[in-house]
């Protein structure tokens, strides 16, 4: 396991580097730790001039086989609470890219910079990274510290989120109230730009593309922009491309008459035609075969069908919001997807952010999942009204959620049903949460490829436990081990 310590440069390591400390008593709280703890990589924040920075990072690395990396940090102030943090938890974020949580042991050393500093690793490691914390003293040297602080970043408020000039730009000009985006629980300023964006479209009579991953909540903002339409009062037609069989498409589509193919028993009305005068969602449209997005393209210029086993031209009048979790772009140049047709659906494009990248939104989403579950389960026999305990909060605070705000409604609904009394426990949510992460770990052929993929990581997760198995039975000898498996060596 990778071991990476995170540290601010503070006074008292620039006293030390720069001669100060040079008794080999006082060596400065960043040069003691890493002196007296393995660590395999060190990162140095620093707000502090950079040539001052590189002159302690050299003094720190000399004579040293470990890798030190710094990255410079802009502070008006070093006591401002909220530029403090998101420094942090940039630096950690990008230092974690690319690796599993059980791949690297993440140590925040609180001693270096200001109180501001040390404050928000304790709450970043309680709710948010799940790191060691250590501290440095002449008295005492480096000690690991355990801070009995149940407290999620989710819940420092405001404080954490700085005025976002382009959401205001966007939201000029929008009436101040908007109802039908209610649904859609959200604080950071990703999302309000996504939903001012959502909200200047949604009266124009535009194709949308929605790009996504699953679980986001991509029909939930098509339905909002539906409802805040001219289109309102029209049909709001949700269609799966992926659940419609390939030989069917044309047919669930377009429509069929009577006799039109074999099983064609009566006439069926297609799902652009239902939507008339209202909203065909086409949610995963990225699954359609070529030959269909020839049909879905000629009705985007034409705005025309015909029903199968028909040659009578239907006039449709439909707003198509389509939705994918595919990079269509890329699927453009390995012709999977039609260029023309892209671009006809691309007029307006928006992306919800994961729900990782949602920094803010975790705490009030929890709040309303729950209080969803609670109402779904009112009245069922032995149920009673859930709430979280901080510790169970803090867990959750803790999960990168690769599903998705639905991943987080799934869990929860499984932890209210297992948890005994009205209290969901910490052992409740770990329990519903490691259920998912083992289904998800055994499904290797899911894992889609691009950033963060790594085969070496799937194949080496595949061999451990045959690894295990065999040093097991050749009792710790490795050249036995080696010949069970199979290796040279």
């Amino acid at each position: 396991m990778k071991r990476v310590l995170f540290t601010w440069i503070g006074a008292a390591d620039f006293r030390a580097a720069e001669g100060e400390g040079s008794s080999g008593i006082d060596v400065g709280p960043t040069a003691m730790a890493v002196t007296t703890q393995e660590f395999d990589e060190v990162v140095l924040l620093c707000d502090y001039p950079p040539e001052r920075a590189t002159k302690f990072e050299n003094w720190l690395q000399k004579g040293r086989r470990l890798r030190i990396s710094r990255k410079d940090v802009s502070l008006s102030n070093p006591t401002n609470f909220a530029e403090v943090y998101t420094a942090a938890v940039k630096v950690v974020e990008e230092a974690r890219k690319g690796s599993q949580r059980d791949e690297i042991e993440l140590t925040f050393h609180l001693s270096p910079g200001t109180p501001t500093m040390a404050a928000v690793w304790i709450i970043l490691s309680k709710a948010k990274f799940g790191a060691k914390l250590i501290q440095s003293s002449r008295e005492r040297g480096v000690e690991t510290v355990d801070v009995p602080l149940e407290i999620s970043a989710e819940y420092i408020g405001d404080l954490l989120r700085e005025p976002d000039d382009e959401v205001k730009r966007l939201s000029e000009g929008l009436p101040p109230d908007a109802p039908e985006f209610r649904d859609i629980v959200h604080r950071c300023n990703p999302m309000k730009r996504l939903i001012a964006m959502a909200r200047k479209a949604a009266p124009r009579n535009l194709p949308v593309l929605i790009f996504g991953e699953s679980g986001t909540g991509k029909e939930l903002l098509a339905r909002a922009m539906h409802n805040s339409s001219l289109r309102k009062k029209g049909p709001f037609v949700p269609v799966n491309c992926g659940s419609i069989p390939g030989s069917l498409a044309e047919s669930f589509l377009l429509g069929h008459e009577k006799g039109a193919f074999t099983g064609a028993c009566k006439r069926q009305i297609g799902y652009i035609e239902k939507a008339s005068k209202g909203t065909l969602f086409l949610d995963e449209v990225g699954e359609l075969s070529l030959d269909i997005q020839v049909r879905l393209l000629r009705v985007l210029q034409e705005n025309v069908i015909s029903r199968l086993g028909s040659t009578r031209r239907i006039k449709v009048d439909v707003r198509i919001i389509a939705a994918t979790n595919r990079d269509l772009f890329g699927e453009v140049v390995r012709e999977r997807f039609r260029e023309d047709l892209l671009f006809r659906l691309a007029v307006a494009v928006l992306k919800i952010p994961p729900l990782r990248e949602r920094e803010g939104d975790l705490g009030p989403l929890i709040e309303s999942i729950l209080e969803q579950v609670n109402e779904e389960n009112k009245g069922q026999p032995g149920f009673e009204k859930k709430n979280l305990s901080p510790s169970a909060k803090s867990l959750l605070a803790q999960h990168d959620w690769p599903g998705n705000v639905r991943e987080l409604l799934n869990t929860l609904q499984r932890a209210a049903i297992w948890s005994s009394g009205s209290v969901i426990r910490e052992q409740d949510i770990q329990e519903a949460i490691i259920l998912l992460k083992q289904d998800r770990e055994t499904r290797f052929s899911d894992r889609p490829l691009g950033p963060g993929f790594s085969i070496k990581k799937i194949m080496a997760k595949v061999a451990e436990p045959y690894l295990v198995q065999a040093m097991e039975q050749a009792e710790g000898n490795k050249t036995k081990a080696a010949q069970l498996l199979g290796l040279p060596s």
